[in-house]
């Protein structure tokens, strides 16, 4: 396992809170040399923990209306076909294995609430293997900063 440090910690901080800073700007703020950040950040990408830069979008601006959560129970025997098919559903954004009272979690968004009803109805529940869905509708949401512990 990889070590990181108060400064990596730090670094992921101010990233994840605006991945678009420039490294002269971030520079300035953590009192660091842009050139340690820049090899701090190279380093980060290089061991995988940096993923990928990526941005934020405004969901409501497309039109999407309603996310969901659909708990799926299915029968085990289709496992990568009915995966397939979660693949290829255009409303489904995540698929999650679990444990416990479901197999997968899907999250799902939609324009409004008859979408999202076609959607588990005609998409997801006609899938073959599926045995049974549940599905929680998102009422509102509170991203929290996240939170890395040093090692």
């Amino acid at each position: 396992m990889h070590r990181f440090d108060e400064l990596d910690m730090k670094l992921l901080y101010e990233l994840t809170t605006d991945g678009s800073v420039s490294v002269p700007t971030l520079s300035k703020k953590l009192g660091i040399n842009a050139s340690v950040l820049y090899s701090r950040i190279k380093r980060l990408v290089k061991k995988k923990l940096i993923k990928k830069f990526t941005v934020e979008i405004d969901d409501s601006l497309l039109g999407i209306g309603v996310k969901a959560s659909v708990g799926v129970n299915r029968d085990p025997k289709l496992k990568d076909v009915i995966h397939k098919k979660f693949m290829e559903t255009a409303e489904v954004v995540s698929i999650s294995e679990v444990t416990g009272r479901f197999d997968i979690m899907l999250q799902v968004y939609a324009k409004n609430l008859e979408a999202l009803h076609a959607i588990v109805i005609d998409k997801i529940g006609k899938i073959e293997g599926i045995e049974s869905t549940e599905t929680f509708v998102e009422l509102q949401k509170t991203d929290k900063d996240p939170v890395y512990l040093v090692n």
